[in-house]
């Protein structure tokens, strides 16, 4: 199902070594890293991650389709986008591919939820993401 969506970043992550399981390739659990760092570089850019403002970003649900597996060496395009927001939350989607390359090798999604820093219940979006994401 195609979301309506909006590249808000793009992060170039290398594949290190110790990334690789017995089986040869980029283990699972480690695209979600890499999703990870993406969406930190992109929150951080824009200032968003200063627990001084008593809310912050938490993921509520994530998802990832593996397509082509990575090895190393290389260096993963890690691409996130944003669909348009909620009240509290806004759908962040991303896709992988090796630099270079237009080949898709991974995409997924993640749910961020902005909280209060304090009593964990959500509230409402910082003005700079709702800009961002519309």
């Amino acid at each position: 199902m195609e979301h309506p969506r909006k590249l808000v970043h793009t992060a170039h992550i290398p594949i290190r070594w110790g990334d690789m399981d017995a089986m040869g390739h980029v283990n699972n659990t480690v695209y979600f890293r890499y999703a990870e760092q993406g969406r930190i570089e992109w929150l951080a850019s824009h200032g968003l991650l200063d627990r001084s403002s008593g809310g912050s970003p938490v993921v509520v649900n994530a998802s990832c389709s593996f397509l082509i597996p990575f090895t190393f060496p290389g260096t993963v395009e890690m691409r996130t986008y944003l669909a348009n927001p909620g009240r509290s939350s806004v759908a962040s989607y991303f896709d992988m591919r090796l630099v270079g390359e237009e080949r898709l090798y991974a995409e997924g999604a993640a749910k961020i939820v902005w909280t209060d820093s304090v009593t964990g219940k959500s509230i409402p979006l910082p003005e700079a993401i709702r800009r961002l994401a519309e």
